[in-house]
């Protein structure tokens, strides 16, 4: 995805070109002090772990050396005693294990459903203020992937690879750190230099699994895209006995995500045993070298037994670090996408002056207004249009003549790029976006319906209406009837996207809604385009009560439904090319009045 940027242009670039776990880390700031209680526990907890082999070269030291052992130097000579005196520091370990486990998971747990939770909400709340051009060169699928697949590989490393990377950071520190204490530098170095072999080959496979896990992210969003797409047209594919080709069509998407995932698994798979080959060079030379000292008395049988247990303790950790590393890098990769989601520019920004819906009148003047879709020819060009308050206007022509694009740039869905819109004599873009759309209500030719009940939908930005209210207005809007005849009445579930009613009950559904919201300002978009004759005239008789003292646009094909506007325009490639009453368009004898006689049967 291409992040084209305005004014913070530098900034957004700097941030995009960062790591996106330094991206993640920024974004985390506000839960520092989480994670620093969560990395001090993971800490604690992994040293308390590495303390069984201690205990135990304490014990063997206790039998072996008795009274010169190391409680016996501390001036504890009985045996009875030491073995009491470790037996009560193994019960105090094992209980400050216990709660240490139980304080990281908790935390680590807890602050990746935070982070989860937070950084879903943020991606969530930044898409809904993008702008229409955004959601045209998006895939739902592919958003979808972001907002929940990408957010929650998040959380699953949160969960449990942050504890893992520091159990072993932590891990080779103390083992380097006890073997430099105890055993001669040479075995030292023997045993350990395998590490900076592990270590390079750890960042070296990082970087040749980043761009594998990129790619397979990628593809799952092509995967999801499809997804939806085809549920969402399950319908026209089953109308069409498409059933089979679009089967196919899944079928090159998933083979594609398995593809990219098989070469993933290919490399990351080769790590672990690689990691073992290289522990073992640093085992059996501890075992060998170190057994010799032990048996020339260089070091203690009790500090060879510790050592040796402490490196097979860190072979497992070590051989896991290939799955940790897995998962880092999925992480990574969604994370990347997240963030990216996250740095898209804000082009629709709200302006700072307030107009409170009850002061609005409803004037409106388009002046000189250009617009063009991106990387199209302009659709409006230099349009002005003036529509006094109170009156209702029409707007007809051909499909594709920019008529719907104009109640678009007047709900600021898109911005125009030249001239301008005003409501009260006030530029639009000056306006606050939110009271800007609260003052106009919007009855669309495709009406969306949310899943839930009758009355939900009717009360849809106006949540706080009554059951009263609600019905009134779908009394208003001619709905109450149909309503009424439906098993649970206004508590009847629609279904996604309202496919439980028809086409014209869904209409009425949405002129009550605009009804309910009372706005000043209301635009009909061909409001009546896909009902029957009698939904049709029920519709029409509801319009003409609601749009009395109300300014009005109506968008419409069917010109028997706008013929008593005050005004009617036609357009005809952007441009306003005739306007006036009906009759006047009539005698005119131009575009109008040859679509009024197709319509009317008129040769």
């Amino acid at each position: 995805m291409t992040i084209i940027s305005k004014s913070p242009r530098v900034s957004n670039k700097l941030i995009n070109s960062a790591h996106p776990l330094q991206r993640l880390l920024n974004y985390g700031s506000q839960y520092r002090q989480q994670i620093w209680q969560a990395t001090l526990c993971s800490i604690i907890n992994t040293i308390l772990d590495l303390a069984p082999p201690w205990l135990i070269g304490i014990a063997v030291d206790i039998l072996v050396e008795q009274q010169n052992s190391v409680f016996g130097k501390l001036g504890v000579k009985d045996i009875v005693w030491q073995f009491l005196l470790l037996s009560l520091l193994t019960i105090i370990v094992w209980i400050l294990e216990s709660s240490s486990e139980y304080a990281y998971n908790r935390i680590w747990r807890n602050l990746a459903q935070n982070i989860q939770h937070n950084l879903r909400l943020d991606a969530y709340n930044h898409v809904q203020e993008l702008d229409s051009a955004y959601f045209e060169e998006s895939s739902t699928g592919g958003l979808m992937s972001i907002l929940n697949d990408d957010i929650n590989e998040l959380e699953d490393f949160l969960n449990f690879g942050a504890n893992e990377i520091i159990n072993i950071t932590t891990s080779l520190i103390i083992l380097i750190g006890g073997a430099l204490f105890i055993l001669p530098p040479y075995i030292t170095f023997a045993a350990m230099l395998p590490m900076p072999f592990i270590v390079w080959g750890s960042f070296s496979y990082q970087k040749r699994l980043e761009a594998r896990y990129a790619e397979v992210r990628e593809r799952v969003s092509f995967l999801n895209s499809r997804l939806a797409n085809n549920i969402s047209g399950i319908t026209t594919i089953k109308s069409f006995t498409a059933e089979a080709y679009e089967s196919a069509r899944l079928a090159g998407d998933s083979e594609a995500y398995r593809k990219s995932n098989t070469k993933a698994i290919k490399l990351s798979a080769a790590f672990v045993p690689l990691i073992r080959m290289l522990v073992l060079v640093g085992f059996t030379a501890l075992l060998f070298w170190g057994g010799m000292a032990a048996y020339g008395g260089q070091i203690s049988i009790g500090s060879y037994s510790v050592l040796l247990v402490l490196v097979q303790r860190l072979l497992w950790p070590l051989v896991t670090l290939g799955e940790i590393f897995d998962k880092y890098q999925r992480s990574m990769a969604s994370t990347k996408r997240v963030m990216d989601l996250l740095d898209t520019p804000i082009n629709i920004i709200t302006g700072d002056k307030y107009l409170p819906i009850a002061q609005v009148r409803g004037e409106i003047c388009f002046k000189q207004v250009t617009f063009a879709y991106h990387d199209r020819e302009p659709v409006i060009k230099k349009l002005s249009l003036h529509i006094p308050a109170g009156k209702t206007i029409a707007i007809v022509g051909s499909t594709g003549s920019g008529k719907s694009t104009l109640v678009k740039l007047l709900l600021r869905l898109y911005d125009i790029s030249s001239g301008t819109i005003t409501i009260d004599n006030i530029n639009i873009q000056k306006l606050n976006l939110g009271d800007l759309r609260r003052s106009i209500g919007l009855v669309s030719q495709d009406v969306f319906l949310f899943h839930g009940t009758i009355a939900e939908n009717i009360a849809y930005g106006t949540f706080n209406a009554t059951n009263k209210q609600i019905i009134e207005a779908a009394k208003i809007a001619e709905a109450d009837d149909f309503i009424m005849r439906l098993p649970q009445g206004y508590e009847t579930i629609v279904g996604e996207r309202g496919q439980k009613l028809s086409g014209g009950q869904r209409q009425r559904i949405a002129i009550a809604r605009a009804v309910l919201k009372n706005p000043p300002i209301l635009i009909l978009d061909e409001a009546t385009s896909a009902v029957d004759n009698e939904t049709e005239a029920a519709i029409q008789r509801s319009l003409e009560r609601i749009t009395v003292n109300r300014t009005t646009i109506a968008i419409a094909h069917r010109l028997s439904t706008i013929r008593n506007a005050d005004c009617i325009y036609v357009m005809e490639y952007g441009e306003l090319v005739e306007s006036g009453t009906h009759e006047a368009l009539l005698d005119k004898k131009g575009i109008y009045a040859s679509l009024w006689n197709v319509q009317s049967g008129v040769k």
